[in-house]
């Protein structure tokens, strides 16, 4: 062999080994990856009460329950997210998440509380937590699209950008339209929408592969998405399509296509992961949740895998 021909054999295998050391070090990275969990129900039904909300499963959804439920993961923060008590109970609520957030034996270090943008009183409500550390924003449903359209209630959400803080939605995705014109009529508030726009895998499927209709079409389904990621000012939760609808295996291959497309379109600095939990549990265990994700994204760089699941969250909010 030629001095040539031995230099560029050299250069080769020299390449080949860096390459293979720093995929064997990118897997190895993956499974330590620190995660933030950014939508954490607690349903204490033992505090509140029964009779307001339907965990998936019997039980007691605490914080003890959640601990046990994330001992083989690698949580390391979580957002609390309001869990709809009733009305006369929220404001006990918000002072429950704040004294999670304060105890330093759990992971949570911020909160998402219930309020209502179309009270005449709302104002007074959240103003009360401008100073928290802990309160980061609200999650609040709407009525309809009309009620998208309201003064009071679009002049509530620019007040939640006022005081720093973000409003959480989860809507049909026949809404998506009318919620992309309402996220940019209030470009100074910070918006998470919920759990992929409700993207029903089947949607995706061979339609003689499935008994029941999806609950949406996916070429509209792909372009409404789309309007809404074009403000810069909304982030979209990688969460609850493992439990939006059933019927068929909650598997990398079936939910690939309505997450890839939530995170190409949104692009690796608007997403974060996002548990659900309990709620997940009508599917699958939390951990293998995050283990379907993690194999649906392990091709893309580590950088953008570690942004979804960490990153994109400490900075959002501050935690």
């Amino acid at each position: 062999m030629n001095r040539k021909k031995f230099l560029s054999s050299v250069s080769v295998l020299a390449f080949a080994s860096i390459k293979g050391s720093s995929i064997l070090k990118a897997s190895h990275s993956l499974k330590k990856i620190p995660i933030v969990d950014t939508h954490q129900h607690l349903a204490d039904l033992l505090r509140f009460g029964k009779g307001w909300t339907s965990p998936p499963l019997p039980g007691n959804y605490d914080m003890k329950a959640y601990l046990e439920a994330t001992r083989n993961i690698n949580i390391v923060k979580a957002v609390y997210m309001e869990v709809g008590v009733p009305v006369a109970r929220r404001q006990e609520e918000a002072l429950y998440a704040i004294e999670i957030c304060k105890d330093k034996t759990n992971p949570t270090r911020g909160a998402i509380i219930s309020g209502d943008l179309n009270s005449p009183e709302f104002e007074t409500y959240i103003s009360q937590f401008k100073d928290s550390p802990y309160i980061k924003g609200i999650r609040c449903g709407f009525r309809s699209i009309e009620n998208m359209k309201d003064p009071h209630v679009i002049k509530n959400i620019k007040l939640l950008g006022k005081l720093n803080m973000s409003l959480d939605f989860e809507i049909s995705p026949a809404w998506l339209p009318s919620m992309a014109k309402l996220i940019k009529t209030c470009p100074g508030t910070r918006f998470l929408l919920n759990h992929c726009g409700n993207a029903d895998p089947r949607a995706f499927f061979d339609p003689s592969s499935i008994s029941e209709k999806p609950n949406h079409e996916a070429k509209k389904w792909i372009a409404d998405m789309k309007t809404v990621a074009e403000n810069e000012n909304v982030v979209c939760k990688i969460s609850g399509i493992i439990s939006s609808s059933s019927g068929y295996p909650k598997t990398a291959k079936t939910l690939a296509p309505g997450i890839n497309h939530c995170l190409d379109i949104f692009g690796p600095d608007r997403v974060m992961f996002a548990s659900d939990w309990p709620w997940c549990l009508k599917s699958n265990k939390l951990e293998e949740w995050v283990n379907i994700l993690k194999e649906i994204v392990k091709n893309r760089p580590y950088g953008e895998q570690k942004k979804m699941f960490h990153d994109n969250a400490i900075k959002f909010y501050s935690i």
